[in-house]
């Protein structure tokens, strides 16, 4: 990765050999290898390895999950905030991995809309809730920084499983109890 990072600042026009370039391509190698590191990790097992018996089938929330991702249209960065939601059904798994499958998604080149899909779908699956919403604000640097250019732009996606897509009123608890900030 080394090479082709001292390839394209030559092909950028960039002397790679000046000062301030010199160690750029292994500092690009290494950040990229953190970024996309998501594409080892096996979120399922991150779910299963902290499931505990519960009895209750209330809302559980993970609210403002601040995630960073790579759009693999034009590997510039989207970053922005996920709410997580489900309704047990006999297990919950531990609030730190909810945070963890959001990141192991996010970082891998993707799509905002296939993120907030595969994080649900991980969760439905491995948890076996009653019910799973995913929704995701995101700003993307590839619609501020070129094309449109439009500075104060997000996007919103969501996915509802299970009760969230079947019931409207799980759907509009869940929508309403997001928006809700406890410390403002």
């Amino acid at each position: 990765m080394e090479k082709l990072v001292r390839e394209m600042l030559v092909k950028l026009g960039e002397d790679p050999n000046r000062e301030g370039l010199v160690k750029t391509p292994e500092r690009v190698a290494k950040a990229w290898q953190e970024i996309i590191g998501g594409n080892g990790e096996r979120p399922g097992e991150l779910v299963r390895g902290a499931l505990f018996e519960a009895e209750g089938q209330e809302m559980i929330i993970v609210n403002d999950i601040d995630f960073y991702s790579v759009c693999e249209h034009h590997m510039l960065p989207f970053f922005g905030r996920a709410h997580v939601a489900y309704i047990p059904n006999k297990k919950i798994v531990g609030l730190s991995k909810i945070a963890r499958v959001v990141d192991a998604y996010a970082r891998r080149l993707q799509v905002q809309e296939r993120m907030t899909a595969q994080i649900a779908a991980c969760l439905m699956d491995n948890l076996e809730p009653l019910g799973v919403a995913v929704t995701l604000h995101a700003q993307h640097l590839c619609m501020m920084m070129r094309g449109i250019q439009k500075q104060n732009s997000y996007a919103v996606t969501s996915e509802m499983l299970g009760c969230f897509k079947n019931d409207p009123k799980t759907r509009a608890e869940f929508l309403t109890l997001i928006r809700e900030k406890p410390w403002s």
